[in-house]
């Protein structure tokens, strides 16, 4: 079934579950690290023990990522969308009855492992059921439920463990997956780029042209810096508050990265957009990139009231540039069709390795030089690494294209 023969009364509910299932997803991926002091004394777990928490989820994400892209191609996005959101609940659901810190880190990596077989695929199965030339808002959408999940599962994450216990907040997380897919398959219809391959060994053989990819790589290489400049931002600027500007309080210092999040939602869809309108792609990966490696390096040297402006600019350059960037798969000649969610598993392990690394030296580099020193080499190193994208043959959709169309050349960025 190809994406204009979904006809627009089955997209809406099919996008309204995978959106939501998104929102989840990511609500997920953030309440551990809201509950984590309640789960550190329950287990009198250390902070090295609890790192280990927050990274077997973030392992699982990034290992799984082309396994899932290589089952979208054997057995569907739909099959493997709707198996995922099962496992990832089943693991979410289960680390509420976790009896030790070990335990729950592998049911962690479960949730990770379910994560990632989930993104891609759904991502693929959400593009499809729309044509070329109007993909782009409804990519920057999906991208825009995680930016909504994460900021409610810190937020409402913290409310309910301190009131009801972390078991609860990682528990409802789950079960709201589980629930989910139950309901999946009754609402996404068949079709929309269900696989190509007809073996393992002929899903293999299909994948080698998305993994030898210039295209992804140069996109994932070029963006790994900006993934973790926004990790960093995100998950550090509370401890660079502590050490530096003792004199502002911690939910000050937890709200200003917040403006980040909430200014990811409407900005996603319009990045989407303005690629589909023809805005040259490559110029809107470099130009976001700049500014915000430019706003990182600035950051020590940022007073109070100018980080109500820094903040929400990054969050508006944020959804804009990962909108497009998970756009461009969709198009390219290597990935477009069933190819797409390996496509965009490579380009997304590339960024989680690459960019946990970066945010793991980070916070060496803080601790050992000073923040100042950290903040300059996040936004150095993403600059630097934005050429990864220059010279590359991108493609966009022509105007009025299906999805067998052939692509048009990108303007030049």
């Amino acid at each position: 079934m190809s994406a204009s023969a979904v006809p627009a009364s089955g997209r809406r509910p099919a996008v309204a579950a995978l959106l939501l299932a998104r929102t989840v997803y990511a609500f997920n991926w953030y309440n551990v690290g809201a509950v984590l002091p309640f789960v550190g004394h329950a287990f009198g777990a250390t902070t090295a023990e609890l790192g280990i928490v927050l990274g077997a989820f973030l392992a699982g994400a990034g290992i799984f990522q082309v396994p899932a892209g290589i089952a979208a191609l054997r057995w569907g996005n739909r099959r493997v969308s709707i198996v995922a959101i099962v496992v990832m609940g089943a693991c979410c659901a289960a680390s509420a009855l976790a009896p030790s810190w070990e335990i729950l880190a592998a049911l962690r990596f479960g949730a990770g492992a379910g994560a990632a077989f989930f993104f891609a695929p759904a991502l693929g199965l959400f593009a499809s059921y729309y044509p070329e030339g109007r993909r782009g808002p409804i990519v920057g959408l999906f991208n825009s439920g995680f930016s909504i999940g994460s900021g409610v599962g810190l937020f409402v994450g913290a409310l309910i463990g301190a009131e009801f216990g972390w078991a609860w907040a990682l528990g409802i997380g789950g079960i709201l997956l589980l629930a989910l897919g139950a309901i999946a398959p009754f609402v996404l219809p068949r079709g929309g780029w269900e696989g190509a391959a007809t073996s393992l060994s002929g899903a293999g053989r299909a994948a080698r042209s998305v993994l030898r990819s210039r295209t992804i790589w140069g996109l994932a290489l070029a963006s790994t810096g900006l993934w973790a400049a926004f990790y960093e931002t995100a998950q550090y600027f509370v401890e660079f508050v502590h050490a530096v500007h003792s004199g502002w309080s911690v939910a000050l210092a937890a709200g200003l990265p917040t403006l980040m999040i909430v200014l990811e939602v409407p900005s996603g869809p319009f990045g989407g957009w303005l690629a589909d309108r023809g805005v040259g792609v490559r110029g809107l990966l470099v130009g976001t990139g700049v500014v915000t490696a430019a706003l990182v390096v600035a950051i020590p040297w940022v007073p109070l009231a100018g980080f109500w402006l820094l903040f929400p600019v990054l969050g508006v350059l944020d959804g804009m540039m990962w909108a497009v960037l998970y756009l461009v798969p969709t198009y390219l000649p290597e990935t477009r069709g069933s190819g797409v969610s390996l496509g965009l598993a490579l380009l997304n392990a590339i960024n989680i390795f690459g960019g946990s690394a970066l945010a793991i030296g980070f916070g060496f580099l803080a601790a050992g030089v000073g923040f100042t020193a950290a903040w300059v080499v996040a936004g150095g190193v993403a600059a630097a690494l934005l050429p990864f994208c220059l010279g590359l043959p991108l493609a966009r959709p022509s105007a009025g294209a299906s999805g067998a169309s052939s692509a048009g050349a990108l303007p030049p960025g």
